[in-house]
This record gives structure tokens, C-alpha cells and sequence, in this order.
């Protein structure tokens, strides 16, 4: 199983390779392989050329192993000490395409992926204020200011164990 080389065709029509042992860690890609083993290639409808490059350097990263569980919830603001230094390294990309890597994690079935990038969203947000938020995800308020301020008050109890 691990020398067969298994094709993938990103939404940009890119084909790229990797091994079957690394494939079969997308439960998507297992499946198809399973159902149809004599189909030279897996066509990925969902995920871009760029997000699949990062998808393979992952898999091809863990075919021999799993990834370490992420505690959860985080146990630090600081991400790097939440997760293994490759994974830290690999994840550290900019929110665009953090995201991305989840809509394709999702799609491909790949869990311990789609949790890595959740998990680096969640550092971000962790321990600030819903101003602090806005304005790293670019999110506009649209509450006005009684409407914020009857919410604050109806869920004092929440803010009281941050």
C-alpha cells in the first residue's frame, strides 16, 4: 500500500501525487480509493491548488503517524505551546488561508487537520474582547449601542468567567 502513488486534481485542474499510505489519512480520498481502485485520478472539486499543496505536506507528514490530540480547551493564549512545533510551524499562515485549510479539511474528512486549524482560530480569539475580535477578522457591528449593552447585561454572568 504505501508505493502506490495516488493523483489528486485540485478545482484548478493541478494534479499533484502523493502516496497512498498519506492519501488514506483523508477519509474522503480513502473512500474513493476504496470504491474505485482503478481510477488513475481523485478529482477535488472543493479545494484550490495552493490549499491542496498544504494539505498534502500534511498528510505526507503524518502517514506514519497521528498527530498529537489538541487540549481542549486551549490551556494557553500562546498557540505555540498548544501544539507540536511542526504543526505550529505549518499553521502559521494567514487567516485567509486558515480558513480555506478548514472548508478543505471538512470537505476531504481529514479531523486532526480540520481541529489543528480550528484550534489556531481559537488562540486567536482567545482571550479577547468582542472590540478585539471585530477588528482582527474585520467583522462589522451591526448591534447599536442599547442593543450591545442589553446584551452585555443578559449574559454578565458569561463575562464573569473570563
Amino acid at each position: 500500500m504505501d508505493g502506490k502513488i495516488i493523483t489528486l486534481v485540485s478545482s484548478d485542474g493541478d494534479k499533484f501525487q502523493l502516496s497512498e499510505k498519506a492519501a488514506r489519512r483523508s477519509q474522503l480520498i480513502k473512500g474513493i480509493i476504496d470504491d474505485y481502485p482503478d481510477d488513475p485520478e481523485v478529482p477535488l472539486h472543493n479545494v484550490k491548488s495552493q490549499i491542496l499543496k498544504l494539505i498534502i505536506t500534511y498528510l505526507e507528514y503524518y502517514k506514519d503517524s497521528d498527530p498529537r490530540e489538541i487540549e481542549r480547551p486551549l490551556p494557553s493564549n500562546n498557540f505555540n505551546e498548544c501544539v507540536d512545533s511542526w504543526d505550529y510551524q505549518f499553521i502559521d499562515l494567514e487567516l485567509d488561508l486558515i480558513f480555506e485549510i478548514i472548508l478543505a479539511a471538512n470537505y476531504m474528512d481529514i479531523k486532526p487537520l480540520m481541529e489543528l486549524a480550528s484550534s489556531k482560530v481559537a488562540s486567536i480569539i482567545k482571550g479577547k474582547s468582542p472590540e478585539e475580535i471585530r477588528k482582527t477578522f474585520n467583522i462589522q457591528n451591526d448591534f447599536t449601542p442599547e442593543e450591545e449593552a442589553q446584551i452585555r447585561e443578559e449574559n454578565q454572568w458569561c463575562m464573569e468567567n473570563l
